[in-house]
């Protein structure tokens, strides 16, 4: 499946944004979701992810309460709400799709369980 996200820009902090991430292909349905992100000099690191039917989601304990993450499959799209960003929330943020017929589970939050990914979208938070 490919993967475009979009929705980045530049925010003051405690400000919102709406990350998309639109899927082609037929399988969109069946796969786990995830977001991941990456600053500049650090490692890409987990943010969020979500089960096919969009009941189950996993979030990174630094986003929890603050960042959600819902799709629809009908649109074959995944979203990622983040409020109150922080200006540490500044990064390239990544969509990615894990292979089919996959049950969500702790692996999720694993980037290497990922097949699938975006061209990744820019959130810059000033302060």
């Amino acid at each position: 499946v490919q993967l475009q996200a979009s929705g980045g820009g530049l925010v003051q902090a405690g400000g919102s944004l709406r990350l998309s991430c639109a899927a082609s292909g037929r399988t969109f349905s069946d796969r786990v979701m995830g977001w991941f992100r990456q600053a500049p000099g650090k490692e890409r690191e987990f943010v969020a992810a979500i089960s096919w039917r969009g009941v189950i989601t996993y979030y990174a304990d630094s986003v929890k309460g603050r960042f959600t993450i819902s799709r629809d499959n009908a649109k074959n799209t995944v979203y990622l709400q983040l409020n109150s960003l922080k200006p540490e929330d500044t990064a390239v943020y990544y969509c990615a799709a894990a292979p089919r017929y996959s049950e969500i589970s702790g692996w999720a939050r694993a980037s290497t369980m990922y097949n699938d990914w975006g061209q990744g979208t820019l959130v810059t938070v000033s302060s």
